[in-house]
């Protein structure tokens, strides 16, 4: 049986829209299936997003960062989850995250802060990026580097004023790419020891 991913994010002008078919294509690579869910609008029906999150075996939130944080329409979502906060519904599932800004920096950390503070409100088990920085200089840091950011706890992408086409770049494509994978073998290993356990206590 396939482990689930799901894959929820906003993306406000399609550059983070990138990192998350990146993520999906990830979790297929490590031959697992993603439920790619975007966030539309602040006003949408949260309720079949909150579902299928709660059907998944984890997730990854991804959102741009605006003003130092996530966006506003990914934070109406986040908001919306309390209704599964209150049941206790997403406790122990695994998640990770992922985030986009036009500077370098940008205070992304702040947005994947506000991520895996998300996760922990619900007792989620967050799983970061778990590849290195790269060992080189910053000026040999290209657009084909892998986590050239820098980034532990999530994807840290960069993309410039253009078109989603052509930016962000290679290597942030495959930094998230890489994320998925993490997840996807990280949900199948947490899935299947929790099953034993399971039979014990029936």
């Amino acid at each position: 049986m396939s482990t689930k991913v799901a894959i929820v994010y906003h993306s406000g002008y399609g550059h983070t829209a990138v990192l998350a078919d990146k993520v999906a294509q990830g979790v297929r690579d490590a031959g697992q299936t993603p439920v790619v869910l975007p966030i539309e609008s602040a006003t949408q029906d949260f309720k079949p997003i909150l579902d299928a999150i709660t059907e998944a075996d984890a997730v990854v939130f991804g959102a741009p960062t605006y003003m130092g944080d996530v966006s506003g329409v990914f934070k109406v979502f986040a908001d919306a989850t309390s209704a599964v906060f209150f049941t206790g519904g997403w406790k122990d599932k695994l998640a990770a995250g992922f985030t986009n800004s036009h500077s370098f920096a940008g205070d992304k950390g702040h947005a994947l802060a506000s991520l895996t503070i998300l996760a922990a409100q619900h007792g989620m088990n967050w799983v970061n990026l778990g590849v290195a920085p790269p060992a080189v200089t910053a000026a040999e840091r290209g657009p084909e580097t892998i986590n050239r950011v820098g980034s532990f706890v999530g994807v840290a992408a960069q993309s410039d004023n253009a078109s989603p086409e052509i930016t962000p770049p290679a290597g942030d494509r495959e930094t998230a790419r890489l994320l998925g994978v993490r997840v996807a073998e990280a949900a199948v290993r947490w899935t299947r020891g929790a099953q034993p356990a399971l039979s014990d206590a029936a």
